[in-house]
């Protein structure tokens, strides 16, 4: 498989972007760039991977998100892989706003499953497209901040970078 690979800064540090045929593969921190690579690996066996400037104009919108326009992910195509179950509460979490959060239990219930809350966190921590499929939005039952990929440090930034508000809201900023 041969995908186009951009390195976007970002208030975080540097992202890698895995594009082909129109859709985001992964995305994920550098600092993670061997999580990218294993998911990509996995999914499509061997992987090249060719540095382009903004693949499909995807580097743009993600810089234009950094800059502070919301929804400047929202409709980008996405191809994570991942089981039925996976794509499921992918799809669901990226239903997401930015500035709300919802509990695991929550997105579980969402899907018919409400005793599913572990699988989803499962599921939420296998995303290989942060970001666009916005997992940092999926909190503990209490409002908690809880486990993120990229570290709790930067989901803490990137509620605040959304306003995250509401019932958890102030919690997460705390935390």
């Amino acid at each position: 498989m041969d995908l186009l690979l951009d390195e976007i800064e970002s208030p975080l540090g540097v992202m890698l972007l895995a594009a082909g045929g129109g859709m985001v593969h992964g995305l994920e921190f550098a600092d993670n760039g061997p999580r990218l690579r294993a998911s990509l690996e996995a999914r499509y066996g061997a992987v090249t991977l060719r540095s382009a400037a903004d693949p499909h104009g995807f580097s743009g919108r993600l810089r234009a998100y950094w800059r502070g326009d919301l929804g400047a992910l929202s409709g980008v195509p996405v191809e994570p892989g991942g089981t039925p179950f996976q794509r499921r509460v992918w799809a669901e979490v990226q239903r997401i706003l930015p500035g709300a959060t919802r509990a695991y239990g929550e997105v579980a219930a969402s899907l018919g499953q409400p005793s599913a809350s572990r699988a989803v966190g499962l599921a939420n921590g296998r995303n290989p497209v942060c970001l666009v499929i916005p997992c940092h939005r999926v909190v503990g039952a209490r409002g908690d901040l809880t486990g993120y990929a990229g570290g709790l440090p930067r989901k803490r930034w990137l509620l605040a970078h959304e306003g995250a508000s509401g019932k958890t809201g102030a919690r997460l900023l705390r935390s």
